[in-house]
């Protein structure tokens, strides 16, 4: 039995070391060269900070909308909502999501519905959405903010970010900065 337990003591004590000390020094040292000492990019706007990796509620009619959040955008609970695409109560959640983008933008089908516009993300705070989900709220914007549509197409392909090496990923749009972009349209 002491033959087993000396190296079990031994090998805590270096594990501890090793995951408790000097793994989270490499990655606090790596995060130090990143932009912004890794503490995200931070947007600075009319006065406010915005963090742009973490996802902002837009629900005005005059911007384009976010991407739902399961936990209210509070970067300190992300998380999904953890019910199944089955749950009744979360079907009439999204059928209710799905309503009132429906009365806000009436010249659109219920089946041109980008599902990010309705579904939370896993984290509850995803700052992107699909290309389609901006596109699919032209006709809204344009009409209140008397912008010209093709002007807002313009605007969302300028926003466009590419996947991951051309591989990896959809392509995307930060809804932060799509709508810092779009106050900014003169």
């Amino acid at each position: 039995m002491k033959k087993h337990i000396l190296p079990a003591i031994k090998l805590t004590v270096v594990m501890i070391l090793f995951f408790a000390v000097l793994y989270p020094l490499v990655v606090w040292g790596i995060a130090q060269s990143a932009p912004n000492s890794g503490k995200g990019e931070i947007i600075e706007h009319n006065g406010k900070k915005h963090y742009a990796n973490i996802g902002q509620s837009f629900s005005e009619d005059r911007y384009f909308w976010s991407r739902p959040s399961a936990v209210d955008y509070n970067a300190g609970g992300s998380g999904g909502s953890n019910k199944g695409a089955s749950n009744e109560e979360y079907l009439a959640e999204v059928q209710v999501r799905i309503d009132t983008f429906l009365v806000h933008n009436p010249e659109v089908k219920k089946s041109q519905i980008p599902v990010d516009l309705v579904t939370a993300s896993g984290s509850g705070l995803d700052p992107d959405f699909s290309v389609q989900a901006a596109k699919v709220q032209i006709k809204r914007i344009a009409k209140i903010r008397n912008i010209d549509e093709a002007k807002l197409n313009q605007l969302i392909e300028e926003h466009i970010e590419k996947p991951l090496w051309g591989l990896f990923g959809p392509e995307k749009i930060n809804v932060l900065k799509l709508n810092i972009a779009l106050d900014e349209l003169k």
